[in-house]
């Protein structure tokens, strides 16, 4: 159809139009999808009750028999990993674009983990994930996944792993322990995706690392971490800047959850000229011997494709 935007998890997104002539985007619950009610019937809980530039707005909902539909504001860009993983569209986001797309993730995150009504943690921050408005401004969405909390509680843990595989923090994937922290890992991921113009996921290079989180990591210790810049940007761009973007998401992706910055500390990182910490070691996942036998000492992985998790995992 000449009016789908795309398809998700969740089913299939259609541009509209209401009758006030206003362009929207009509999110359909898939028969198939791996998501269901529960999903559909969080997402219009926790968005309807979030406002912030950095976070795709909710106009309508509907549910009618079978049809599950959600109406949202539309977003001429689509989403951010149709320009940084494009070949042709990835030269359109300069230096300085990214960087206010970095900017903007982090300011929406933060008011998720801190400036809500709710204490919120999303699950499920990746490319895919993040919306571009007409001035490239960016706007995190499809909150199907995302956990509330309220007083003093900051975690919890699942039996049920969902989210992007290659996104998730170490101690989610293996143990079903997400945190706000889990968030900030995942942010870490992003950010260096957004610098490398490469995918955490499939990631492939000559000298055998293991995923792009090593090679930054490698990279980094060999102090030669500017080979990680995309090439489309990296005759114009603000070399300091992005050193120091790269030693965020290094940070972002400690191993430990409490090395790991808050997102609060992550803005003024990012708008700042401070002197960044020193890294410890970032989060691997474990690799798995030439004849597929696991090197992970967990017994029980059988739903994982690197042998990692003993839970559930709905990877999507």
């Amino acid at each position: 159809m000449d009016n789908k935007l795309g398809e998700g998890g969740f089913g299939p997104v259609y541009k509209g139009k209401l009758g006030d002539g206003q362009e929207i985007a009509v999110k359909r619950l898939s028969r198939s999808s791996g998501q269901g009610l529960n999903e559909f019937k969080n997402e219009v809980i926790l968005i309807a009750k979030l406002q912030h530039r950095n976070l795709v707005k909710l106009l309508r909902c509907c549910i009618q028999d079978e049809e599950k539909l959600l109406v949202y504001e539309y977003m001429p860009n689509k989403s951010l990993d149709s320009f940084i993983f494009d070949q042709t569209q990835r030269r359109l986001l300069v230096w300085s674009r990214r960087h206010h797309i970095i900017c903007g993730i982090a300011r929406g995150i933060l008011y998720l983990h801190q400036d809500s009504r709710l204490r919120i943690i999303h699950r499920d921050i990746k490319a895919s994930n993040v919306l571009l408005d007409c001035e490239m401004n960016p706007k995190i969405s499809d909150f199907g996944l995302a956990r509330t909390f309220g007083g003093d509680q900051s975690g919890a843990n699942t039996e049920r792993v969902v989210g992007t595989y290659s996104y998730m923090a170490p101690e989610y994937a293996m143990d079903g322990n997400f945190s706000a922290k889990s968030d900030v890992f995942s942010f870490g991921i992003l950010l260096l995706e957004i610098v490398t113009g490469k995918k955490n996921s499939g990631f492939y290079c000559p000298n055998d690392s293991f995923n792009l989180i090593e090679y930054a990591w490698n990279l980094w210790r060999e102090e030669r971490p500017l080979e990680l810049i995309d090439e489309c940007i990296e005759e114009n761009c603000n070399l300091s800047e992005v050193r120091r973007c790269i030693h965020i998401s290094l940070l972002c992706l400690e191993q430990h959850p409490q090395d790991r910055p808050s997102m609060s500390s992550v803005v003024v990182m990012l708008g700042s000229d401070a002197v960044l910490p020193q890294l410890r070691h970032p989060g691997f996942f474990i690799r798995e011997h030439l004849h597929g036998e696991s090197s992970s000492p967990f017994k029980n992985s059988t739903t994982s494709i690197n042998g990692l998790s003993n839970t559930v995992l709905e990877a999507r």
